[in-house]
């Protein structure tokens, strides 16, 4: 067979699967066990039979010759006395010997079957037993008993040579029945020999398969999958870059090709991983670089800011109070616009502030009791509630891990923005509730004031929007959206409630614990910005000084 004959078989062979290979083994490993049960079995069943016609056959029909003859011996015996004494005793033998006779022939007509040879030879023992008793025995046993009969004189000579045919009659029946036997055995013998090189060459055979099989699967299973577990692990352990080698059965090379083409898609993710790193790098400086902007921003607004601001303020109070009914009316409502512009740039600038330092000056993580955190609210309110004469119910609130400052803040921006925002000429009525939901807290803020239109539910949460003039309401603007800051800086949600129309309910959630992810937004204050910061804010909670401010 030329290579270019063997290049397609061998291709064949190379796209078997383990479970092909597996069959076409075991199919093989089955027929070749079976052919050598099979002549396993014949020479039992070969040694089984001839052992059997030894046993049962051959040598009982040799014994049972033997004792013909013995039978006939008796009866020539018996014949000779008889004839010669004519005493009756000699019968008992002859006629002993008949019965013998007849017993032994029938049994060695059953034993040699079929066998034409030895029936043959049967048949010439038969014909001389016949011919003797015929001529000798018979007569002589007629003979009357009590005198030597004649015809033993007569014959004697007649029936030693018809006896002498008999014997040899014998003798040849034995002689084949021997040398049947003798080659019964050595053909048991043979088939003995065959058996037990039948029975060794199994075991080879069993072994060589067993052995066969083994190094089969060790090249064509086990060596492949060692060699794709340790591609594996490289592959785990790092080095992407390592290729899955594929070998073996064409199931295994099909595997190894999957997961090489996951290593390949690995790879790409990985690419495509780290240059958004890159990006998130990169993004991560801008940010940082913007956060220190702000941080620069708020130390000026705090300082560079507010002091050109203050001395605005403090000349143009002193020329209020100075010249205030001195000039015309003009000047006096000039000033006036002046005074208010700058208290309210400096209440702007505050504000602005408080809102930044939320998540940054503000957030110690402490067990925080909600119930004493809204009565020092309603005492730091105490005024504007008194003049309202607003009727505030509060239910028993939990104890949270949260910032102590930023829940003052959160609280008095709600609980002030529902006093503010009352109807004309009626006293407020406000309820604060609280309900666990799940893993969260479900809190609300709800009064019977003007309320807040639908369409103006989340713009109210968005700074320096404003639903009033400051002529109807003071404020910056900036209170809710300080609250929804608070309240997402936790991990929860707040929203106005729509389906509620007699006034404005505000609710939003609180997590026992704030989130670690919001840690995450905390970035360390640089140490001019936030020392001087803390200089100029005070110690004053922020809220508190700043007062709640509305967005509705």
């Amino acid at each position: 067979m030329t290579g270019e004959e063997e290049l397609p078989h061998g291709r064949r062979l190379s796209g078997w699967t383990t479970r092909r290979w597996l069959r076409v083994g075991v199919a093989v490993s089955l027929a070749v066990l079976t052919v050598l049960g099979a002549t396993g079995a014949w020479v039992l069943g070969r040694t089984a039979s001839i052992s059997d016609a030894l046993v049962k056959v051959k040598s009982p029909a040799l014994s049972t010759s033997f004792r013909l003859e013995s039978a006939l011996l008796n009866q020539e015996t018996g014949i000779r006395g008889y004839g010669l004494t004519g005493a009756p005793d000699f019968l008992r033998p002859y006629q002993q010997g008949l019965a013998d006779q007849k017993t032994h022939i029938g049994t060695l007509s059953r034993l040699v079957g079929d066998d034409r040879a030895e029936l043959g030879d049967l048949r010439g023992v038969q014909d001389a037993v016949e011919t003797w008793q015929a001529r000798i025995a018979r007569p002589i046993a007629a003979s009357p008993a009590g005198a030597p009969s004649p015809l033993a004189t007569e014959r004697a000579a007649e029936g030693k040579t018809e006896f002498d045919a008999l014997r040899a009659a014998m003798a040849r029946q034995q002689e084949r029945l021997r040398a049947d036997q003798d080659a019964g055995r050595d053909d048991l013998a043979a088939t003995m020999r065959l058996r037990n090189w039948v029975f060794a060459a199994i075991a080879l055979v069993i072994a060589a398969l067993a052995g066969l099989i083994f190094e089969a699967m060790r090249r064509g299973v086990t060596k492949p999958l060692e060699r794709l577990g340790r591609d594996a692990r490289s592959v785990t352990a790092g080095d992407f870059g390592r290729p899955i080698v594929a070998t073996g059965p064409a199931d295994l090379r099909h595997l190894s090709g999957e997961i090489d083409a996951m290593r390949q898609r690995l790879v790409r993710e990985l690419e495509v991983s780290e240059q958004a790193r890159q990006h998130l790098d990169v993004q991560a400086a801008e940010l940082q670089r913007s956060n220190a902007e702000l941080e620069q921003f708020a130390y000026v607004a705090s300082h560079d800011l507010q002091e050109p601001l203050r001395k605005v303020s403090s000349f143009t109070q002193l020329l209020q109070r100075r010249y205030a009914g001195r000039l015309d009316a003009k000047a006096d409502q000039y000033i006036a616009f002046a005074v208010d512009g700058a208290n309210r740039m400096q209440t702007l600038i505050n504000d602005l502030l408080d809102f930044s330092r939320v998540g940054r000056v503000h957030h110690t993580q402490e067990s925080v009791a909600l119930d004493a955190v809204v009565e020092s609210v309603l005492s730091a309110l105490s005024v504007s509630i008194e003049e309202t004469a607003a009727e505030i119910s509060c239910e028993e609130l939990p104890t949270l891990v949260a910032d102590p400052t930023q829940m003052g803040m959160l609280w008095q921006n709600l609980i002030g923005n529902a006093v503010k925002f009352r109807r004309p000429g009626q006293p407020p009525r406000i309820r604060v509730t609280a309900a666990r939901e799940g893993g969260l807290w479900r809190f609300s803020v709800t009064d019977d004031g003007i309320g807040i239109a639908p369409e103006y539910a989340e713009k109210v949460f968005v700074i320096f929007q404003r639903l009033h003039t400051k002529d109807a309401y003071s404020g910056s603007g900036i209170g809710l959206a300080m609250c929804k800051k608070i309240v997402e800086f936790h991990g929860g949600t707040i929203a106005v409630d729509p389906r509620y129309t007699g006034g404005a309910r505000i609710t939003f959630t609180l997590a026992e614990a704030p989130p670690a992810a919001a840690g995450l937004l905390l970035e360390t204050e640089p140490a001019r910005g936030g020392a001087e910061l803390g200089q100029s804010a005070g110690t004053e909670p922020a809220a508190i000084r700043s007062g709640a401010e509305p967005t509705s």
